[in-house]
């Protein structure tokens, strides 16, 4: 095309354009339609292939006879036809003053759809169906960077925020959206109002959240083919047997399925919420699963996680009990604070990527449990360590500020009177807390584990096969023999063979 630099190494949309081919054979100087009609008949004649239509772009059928939804701007005339709502008279606003019965309001409401034709000035009445609601949402992302514009579509500033960092949605829901919005922005793309390419730079599938479901035969007949499904938290094991808690008796097992309202297998957030509060409900819910698999609900899962916020208060109330301390910035530490240290500066870290980059929060979780336990294990109480305990305290509530909030804002209050929970900077690893002065590696002898060597991170093999061979643990099993060989694991282990 004239004016434009081809470029093999990036992809450009106006490549998939029509114009003239060039640089292409017998097939140079053809229009794109024309050159498509000669080669398939150049491989058909060939042999080596045909033409095949492998999918189409169908009508899509917008109109709904519903309520709810943009009214569509189309006014009927018995002269003129079918005539666009003007310019100046758009948008065509839904009434709200209506009465929801059966069918349509505004299909049943004058005031509405009568109205004169734009083009002649007779009687005419307002289209009355509405547009699928995926007309709006397929473009609402790009909206929402210019929500106060009333006199275009959208602006520079959906430019500056476009495309979407990242996209989230179930499988059902993600494919026929993203279908329609990539449509709607090639189409926005095209006529020049937006510049991209693409709407949503990164797309996160969500697994379901599966459940047990339990039912009984419709009226007790098992021929009918017909079930009644009973909500799980309606049931109860008895022996073994799981029993409807209203009457005692059996109910049928039908199995783990997504929650839908046919199984009738949903749990009550409300519920949940009222015995553990939010916070419960989404900890268990960012932990149980990865994001992109489907989540098993377990109740015993939703009491660990309370159990786990709870003991996360209980640290926070006593530490702030034993005294007011601010968090470590410099200075000696002893050597099992220096190591717990090194390791909520490595989960700070991992928290960081798993959040920000792998969008894995169990994982990220996983690792702050870690460290709550590896603290829970910290015995000493010396100013230093305390302030280690401080500075670890601060780090995990702030980490995990964005999976339970609520919790997380009376934490920080606690830990630091007078700080927000929503200005505080997110924690950053340091540096020089993660370099380690020793290293630690499994000892074992003709390959069986027998302890444990501890040894400077710069440590020669010469002197970790000579530290080794001096342990106790080592000694004892070798039963006075002498050693045929020691094989270092660098990082490792260290294995002596006798």
């Amino acid at each position: 095309m004239k004016d434009k630099t081809f470029d093999s190494g990036e992809w450009r949309h106006w490549y998939a354009d029509v114009g003239t081919l060039f640089d292409s054979g017998d097939f140079s100087g053809r229009t794109s339609q024309d050159a498509i009609e000669k080669i398939a008949l150049v491989l058909k004649n060939l042999g080596l292939g045909d033409r095949r239509t492998t999918w189409r772009l169908r009508d899509w059928g917008i109109s709904r006879q519903r309520y709810w939804g943009c009214p569509i701007p189309i006014i009927h005339c018995p002269a003129c036809g079918d005539v666009p709502v003007p310019d100046e008279q758009l948008p065509v606003v839904l009434p709200e003053d209506v009465k929801i019965d059966i069918g349509s309001p505004i299909k049943k409401m004058p005031s509405f759809y009568e109205t004169t034709c734009p083009k002649c000035g007779g009687k005419a009445e307002r289209e009355t169906d509405t547009m699928d609601t995926f007309v709006e949402s397929s473009w609402y992302y790009a909206r929402y960077a210019c929500p106060d514009n009333a006199g275009a579509m959208l602006d520079e500033r959906a430019n500056y925020w476009l495309p979407v960092d990242q996209y989230i949605g179930g499988i059902e829901h993600a494919i026929l959206h993203l279908l329609y919005a990539r449509f709607f922005h090639k189409l926005m793309r095209d006529v020049g109002l937006v510049s991209s390419n693409e709407p949503f730079a990164n797309l996160l599938t969500q697994g379901m959240v599966i459940a047990d479901t339990y039912y009984r035969d419709a009226g007790g007949d098992q021929n009918s083919g017909k079930k009644q499904w009973i909500n799980p938290a309606d049931v109860e094991v008895v022996d073994g047997v799981s029993v409807l808690k209203a009457d005692g008796k059996p109910v049928q097992v039908g199995g783990t399925e997504k929650m839908s309202k046919s199984k009738n297998n949903g749990v009550d957030p409300q519920a949940l919420i009222d015995q553990y509060g939010a916070d419960t409900a989404r900890l268990f819910m960012m932990f149980a699963a990865p994001p992109e698999q489907s989540l098993e609900w377990s109740d015993a899962g939703v009491e660990g996680a309370n159990r786990f916020l709870r003991r996360l208060w209980k640290a926070v109330y006593e530490h702030v009990e034993a005294g007011a301390c601010a968090a470590y910035t410099s200075g000696e530490l002893p050597a099992p604070t220096r190591d717990f240290r090194r390791q909520l500066h490595q989960t700070i870290a991992k928290v960081s990527d798993d959040i920000e980059r792998r969008k894995q929060f169990n994982t990220a979780i996983a690792a702050i449990m870690e460290l709550m336990n590896a603290m829970a294990k910290l015995d000493a109480a010396d100013p230093a360590t305390r302030a280690v305990k401080q500075e670890a305290l601060e780090a995990v509530v702030l980490m995990l500020a964005p999976i339970v909030p609520h919790i997380c804002r009376s934490l920080i209050k606690a830990l630091k009177p007078g700080a927000c929970l929503v200005g505080s900077p997110w924690p950053v690893a340091d540096e020089a807390a993660l370099t380690r002065d020793e290293i630690e590696l499994m000892l074992q002898v003709n390959g069986k584990l027998r302890g444990k060597l501890r040894v400077a991170v710069d440590a020669t093999q010469d002197a970790i096969e000579q530290a080794a061979l001096a342990s106790p643990e080592v000694l004892r099993f070798m039963e006075g023999k002498p050693a045929r060989k020691v094989v270092v694991v660098p990082g490792r282990l260290v294995n002596v063979v006798v």
